[in-house]
């Protein structure tokens, strides 16, 4: 009798911890092929997913490996599409950047903010604006230009056109190699983050939002931090965490964002000391970047937020879209702040009713998409900000399809809320574990006040 594929997939779900390669003898990995019905579908053209007892030698190709060299591979072919606007003559006529997909700060803000002239983000002054990024983006444009200028690329007031070429050129081809190096360490700390189910981090390699936007901008940076500091936290290193999230709100603000639900799940869980611990590391680490710029040069340090107080609705945001129509928003920083603060009400909300205690990853992603979705501005790579954490909130290849190829963020903020409130619906939980990223709130039973607030008399683990 034929097998049914529908009631195959189950069976090899409910027996889906994979053998740890080279024993025989099984692990805590979980196979995406018996786990997630997308893949288990798109895996029977090749087989079929891997039985429960299948043998195999000692892989040198582990999830690790696989996920870097993916990735590697897609950045590489966002570099390679860009290629129609690299511009190697002086004279020679702009390219079509929209046309191509291929529009980038990096190359017009080195010679638009004074790098090429061989002067210092904030501290050094000429006839270019303030580089309106937070201070530690601004030390890492330093970096780059001091290596650009030990690479041979001439730096000054005096430069002729094709100087100015050839050092812009050599700036975003640095750019390339540090940003991509940093994709590399957030895939690593991913895979690393969610125990037992590296191959998650598979669906940031493959992603093609990482070709379309990574080099954008420097957003590779904070991404590589949150994932860092996520994966700390998955660690039940809280030190490590807010020093990591501290450096990435340095870098860009949203790292920050992450220590309000992580106080809302510490307080219900009763873990407010490791909290503590983050929040000060964090703000340490935050501050040693700032102080220097915020004592030596306060008005250009103020310049990030006087920036960003002062812009309007911006590309990408509805409120550029309803200014378009004729509809421009009065008191815009108020409505835009004002919608936010529903939004982290609303999470907060979740967390405190929620009947299981809700994962860390889910909640960094909630707050993090109410934040993106009532901005002034929705740049283009903010969906790399979106995309790590979407997959710790949500790792279903269905999901990701969706987030990534029809931008419906919406879909995926439901289902996580879904998830919450229904933990049985939870493609991590049901696996039987609790929060592998949730560090030392994995298992750990909600505190006593909790138990009284929600009607519970039981104390029982979060599991």
């Amino acid at each position: 009798m034929e097998e049914d594929p529908q009631r195959d997939f189950h069976r090899r779900r409910r027996l889906s911890r994979s053998p740890t390669v080279g024993t025989g003898a099984r692990s805590t990995n979980i196979l995406p092929s018996a786990t997630d019905s997308f893949v288990g579908t798109v895996s029977q053209r090749i087989g079929g997913p891997l039985g429960r007892y299948a043998a195999v030698g000692r892989a040198w190709w582990n999830p690790l490996r696989v996920t870097l060299l993916v990735g590697t591979l897609v950045y590489l072919s966002g570099v390679v599409f860009r290629l129609p606007c690299r511009i190697t003559v002086a004279g020679a006529p702009p390219p079509d950047h929209f046309k191509y997909l291929c529009y980038s700060d990096i190359g017009l803000l080195y010679a638009g903010r004074g790098l090429q002239q061989g002067n210092t983000p904030y501290l050094d002054y000429g006839d270019y604006p303030v580089l309106e990024y937070p201070v530690l983006t601004g030390w890492f444009l330093e970096l780059e230009r001091l290596i650009t200028r030990a690479l041979g690329g001439l730096q000054g007031t005096g430069l002729t056109d094709q100087q100015r070429v050839d050092s812009t050129l050599i700036f975003v081809d640095v750019n390339t190699v540090l940003l991509g190096g940093l994709f590399l360490v957030a895939l690593w700390a991913l895979v690393r983050t969610p125990a037992g189910r590296p191959w998650d981090a598979m669906m940031l390699a493959a992603s093609p939002c990482v070709a379309a936007a990574a080099l954008i901008n420097w957003d590779m940076l904070p991404i590589a931090l949150t994932a860092l500091g996520m994966a700390c936290w998955a660690a039940r290193r809280p030190g490590l965490t807010g020093v990591m999230l501290g450096l990435g709100a340095a870098a860009k603000l949203y790292p920050a964002l992450l220590l309000g639900p992580l106080f809302l799940l510490c307080m219900r869980a009763k873990r407010m000391g490791d909290f503590v611990m983050t929040l000060s590391t964090a703000l340490v680490s935050w501050g040693l970047v700032n102080l220097p710029v915020l004592a030596l040069a306060p008005d250009a340090w103020r310049s990030f937020w006087v920036y960003n107080s002062e812009r309007g609705g911006d590309l990408g945001s509805i409120w550029y879209v309803l200014s378009l129509a004729g509809w421009p928003v009065p008191q815009l920083n108020w409505v835009s702040a004002g919608l936010f603060a529903l939004g982290c009400l609303g999470i907060l909300v979740l967390i405190m009713t929620a009947p299981r205690r809700p994962r860390f990853g889910a909640m960094a992603f909630l707050v993090v998409a109410a934040f993106l979705m009532t901005n002034k501005v929705y740049s283009p790579q903010y969906v790399l900000w979106l995309l790590p954490l979407m997959i710790l909130a949500r790792p279903r290849w269905r999901d990701w399809l969706i987030f990534t190829r029809l931008c419906t963020q919406g879909w995926v903020v439901i289902m996580v809320v879904r998830d919450a409130l229904r933990p049985e619906h939870d493609p991590v939980r049901q696996e039987g574990v609790d929060d592998p990223t949730g560090g030392v709130l994995d298992q750990a039973p909600d505190a006593r006040w909790f138990r009284v607030f929600s009607g519970s008399t039981v104390p029982r683990r979060n599991a």
